[in-house]
């Protein structure tokens, strides 16, 4: 299958997705990616969310556990992997530095019967649960002629909104990532799996960083540039891979599969290990910007996103413009 889709193709795959599972919970893709932009300063050619990143290459090697829950090709053998690590928002000149923020990572495992494609944030949860919320929570952060949001909208917001504070509140808790390999990722979407014999069972998806979670005092913090990142992760991959643990929270009655803001207990949770993704070496940005990662159409059979979270299927039409405008 081919790694990355057109533009043309993508917009189709858009307008396809929205007429055949809209909601009046979905906002317009278009604005909501206008609305992220123009919250990120309104840079040209970005993307709407991951605006400054690193584009890197690797492998997935998958454990002995994973055919035991899904029949995807990809949990039989080691598959390559072409992945991006990013900061939150479409700010391409974000600082490294900057908190609450999160890091994400973005990774397509390659097999001849097709792609898989995951899209994870080092935070367990979401910022918001519906597009319309989003579109919100991104348009009171436009900023004024000042250059800078108004703080009494956003103040206001979040009030009448209290769940798109969560994920600002676990982030802030927790200190600024020393590197993109010294901390976990969250897909913050419930996912189901189901193994050869059809048996399925519904999971959170979470990657372990076998570096351990890497922060940074505040004083480590002040002696960093603002674009330490591709560095350390450089010198790191030159003395070996940067390994993550694909890991499964298998889920239980009562927990949420439609609300992302809302983060699943893992204490004393049952988790199956899948696998483990082994990052090597940096790719030319350009290996990432020619498509998009798009996890709700570069699933295998084995693994569905959920049906009923209006943020998960949004990503496919909010790509597909996202895209769209960078390449134009």
């Amino acid at each position: 299958m081919q790694r990355s889709y057109s533009i043309l193709g993508a917009l189709a795959l858009a307008g396809s997705l929205l007429a055949g599972g809209a909601s009046a919970e979905d906002a317009d893709p278009g604005a909501i990616v206008n609305a992220l932009v123009t919250a990120g300063g309104n840079q040209p050619k970005v993307r709407a969310s991951g605006a400054k990143g690193v584009c890197v290459t690797g492998s997935f090697t998958p454990s002995s556990e994973a055919p035991g829950l899904s029949k995807a090709p990809h949990f039989t053998k080691t598959v390559p992997v072409t992945a991006r690590f990013s900061m939150g928002g479409s700010n391409a000149k974000i600082s490294d530095k900057a908190k609450p923020v999160t890091r994400g990572f973005a990774m397509r495992l390659a097999d001849p019967s097709g792609d898989m494609v995951f899209v994870v944030i080092s935070a367990p949860v979401f910022s918001t649960k519906t597009p319309q919320q989003l579109l919100d929570f991104a348009t009171v952060r436009a900023p004024g002629p000042d250059g800078k949001p108004d703080a009494d909208k956003i103040k206001a917001f979040a009030a009448a909104n209290p769940e798109t504070t969560r994920q600002g509140a676990w982030l802030n808790a927790r200190p600024v990532p020393a590197s993109f390999a010294g901390v976990d990722y969250w897909g913050v979407h419930a996912y189901t799996l189901t193994d050869a014999k059809g048996a399925a069972t519904v999971a959170k998806l979470k990657w372990v960083a076998a570096a351990g979670q890497l922060g940074l005092t505040d004083d480590e913090l002040k002696a960093k540039s603002d674009s330490f990142y591709a560095d350390e992760l450089k010198e790191r991959l030159a003395k070996g891979p940067a390994n993550f643990d694909l890991v499964a929270i298998l889920g239980e009655a009562n927990d949420p599969v439609n609300d992302p803001t809302v983060a699943w207990p893992e204490e004393n949770r049952k988790q199956v290990k899948l696998g483990t993704v082994a990052i090597t070496a940096i790719e030319p940005d350009a290996t990432c910007d020619a498509g998009t990662f798009d996890p709700v159409v570069s699933l295998p059979e084995g693994v569905a996103g959920p049906a009923t979270d209006p943020m998960f299927a949004i990503r496919s039409p909010a790509y597909a413009v996202s895209l769209s405008r960078r390449a134009n």
